[in-house]
């Protein structure tokens, strides 16, 4: 399990039996030929999405030539313009046949309104997936040197929690995969 992948799980990890079957009922599956665009800089965009197979890129520029990260199995995408509505800062496109789950802003919406602890639940996993993201780009930048953090639980304990609740979201998205028949 990569980091990459923990981001996800951080979010299907927090959500419920009842939760997941809900998604699987709601979301499209969508493939995405090599070369297509899912996602365009720009452009207002009105899903979530999960994704379940292949490999994405994430790209700036007029001529999309600078790489900003590669999307593998298990990531989300779309999270940061589904929060604060505004159209993404890059585009995304496959670099090989790719599978998404596609959940609609307004069925998510729908049900982020009517089921607080259906929002209470995926907001928690989504800010877990954000924090982990925030992490990786400090440690990225090299910055994670000069940030001392006090009072720090002990690692073994920290990483004996979130090593078991990363391999019940595996579970949850295993079984999200294979309910949607991915191949």
């Amino acid at each position: 399990m990569t980091n990459k992948t923990e981001k996800a799980l951080f979010l299907i990890g927090g959500l419920s039996d009842d939760d997941l079957h809900w998604v699987v009922n709601k979301a499209k599956l969508e493939t995405i030929p090599p070369g297509e665009r899912l996602i365009y800089e720009g452009r207002p965009i009105n899903a979530l999405y999960f994704v379940l197979s292949g490999l994405l890129s994430v790209v700036i520029g007029a001529n999309e030539d600078r790489e900003l990260a590669q999307i593998i199995k298990g990531e989300v995408v779309g999270e940061i313009s589904f929060i604060d509505s505004r159209p993404p800062l890059a585009t995304v496109k496959a670099l090989e046949t790719t599978q998404v789950l596609a959940i609609s802003r307004f069925e998510l919406n729908s049900k982020l309104h009517s089921d607080a602890k259906f929002a209470a639940r995926f907001y928690q996993g989504l800010s877990l997936c954000l924090a982990s993201r925030m992490r990786g780009t400090i440690r990225r930048l090299g910055y994670a040197d000069f940030i001392e953090i006090e009072d720090q639980p002990e690692t073994d304990e920290f990483s004996q929690h979130t090593q078991e609740f990363l391999a019940l979201a595996q579970a949850k998205f295993n079984w999200l995969v294979q309910s949607l028949k991915v191949t």
